[in-house]
């Protein structure tokens, strides 16, 4: 197959806004993304089978194997959140997951079996059985245990309580600022026992489409090695605007949570408390974004979880220890 086949391939511009600000080597990987298609159409002897499409971090050519067999040849920029992602497909082994049919270690490019991106979980409209879905999915995927190689949830729990001293501050409102407290100190009573299962990470009703092997597996995994409830926040926030707001916030974010934590028969409160522990993963990346207010949605997921999971209620003084 010609290497010039796919060197016209068109990078989504979404793509490239959303790489634009990573530096550099994001520039440069972009630069070459139409090189880097055609190298491994050529190597894995594939053949372009429609438009490329994208997530936020990826791009993903469908292509058709020598064989006839569907897939999707999937390219991102190697970076540490998506380091471990064979180690986890591997693990396990296309059991309510994409299959894994190839991937080259020193670009972290990975050849996938074809879904239907057309239809997500997402496009169910009764959310309770959508959430059921994800919650019988989860419930398997965190069964695996983690293998050795993967990031722990201690280290990461760790570094980010590091930074919450110096973080605190660029929060204008005093109340975004006791949140973030809360929730680091929430964080730092779990930190001991921060599990060992094979996390997703990202299982949210977007990241999950439909199929034909299994009829949901997941995609986009960036395993983690650690407390099935550090897994459940994107479940919770998924589908914000569209359905946990009109539904009311309180309520839709209860059904949910009961939904994860009953299927995966999780402990509530330590669930709540690591779910805080996201909170406080996003409210930091957004401070390192520049911002100065904590994300609306991520407080008032918040407020449910202390109010009516743990019963704490919305944080008061600031924590002197934080």
């Amino acid at each position: 197959m010609p290497a010039s086949h796919p060197a016209h391939l068109h990078v989504p511009d979404k793509l490239v806004a959303s790489y634009g600000g990573n530096g550099p080597a994001a520039r440069a990987w972009l630069a070459e993304l139409p090189r880097q298609a055609a190298d491994f159409l050529d190597r894995w002897a594939l053949r372009p089978d429609g438009a490329a499409g994208h997530g936020m971090a990826a791009l993903v050519v469908p292509v058709t194997r020598a064989d006839g067999t569907p897939a999707v040849l999937r390219l991102q920029q190697a970076t540490e959140d998506n380091a471990g992602t064979v180690l986890g497909l591997r693990a396990w082994q296309g059991h309510g997951v994409v299959g894994l049919l190839d991937h080259d270690p020193d670009t972290g490019t990975v050849l996938l079996e074809r879904l239907d991106a057309a239809r997500p979980l997402s496009s169910l409209t009764d959310d309770t059985a959508a959430t059921g879905i994800l919650a019988e999915l989860l419930a398997r995927l965190v069964a695996v245990p983690a293998p050795v190689g993967l990031r722990h949830l201690a280290d990461i729990a760790s570094a980010m309580l590091d930074r919450v001293p110096a973080a605190a501050p660029a929060l204008r409102d005093p109340a975004d600022r006791r949140l973030l407290r809360t929730c680091a100190s929430v964080v730092a009573e779990l930190i001991g026992e921060p599990g060992d299962r094979l996390l997703h990470w990202d299982l949210h009703h977007g990241n999950i489409l439909a199929g034909t092997r299994e009829p949901w597996p997941a995609i986009d995994p960036e395993p983690l090695a650690g407390d099935p409830g550090f897994d459940l926040w994107p479940a919770l926030d998924s589908r914000w605007a569209e359905v946990v707001v009109p539904g009311g916030v309180t309520r839709t974010v209860l059904r949910r949570f009961d939904q994860l934590t009953e299927v995966l028969d999780l402990d509530r409160q330590r669930a709540a408390g690591w779910t805080l522990g996201r909170i406080l993963q996003n409210a930091l990346w957004d401070i390192e974004d520049g911002n100065a207010a904590l994300d609306v949605a991520q407080v008032a997921l918040a407020d449910v979880l202390l109010t009516e999971v743990l019963g704490t209620g919305r944080p008061g003084p600031p924590i002197a220890a934080a």
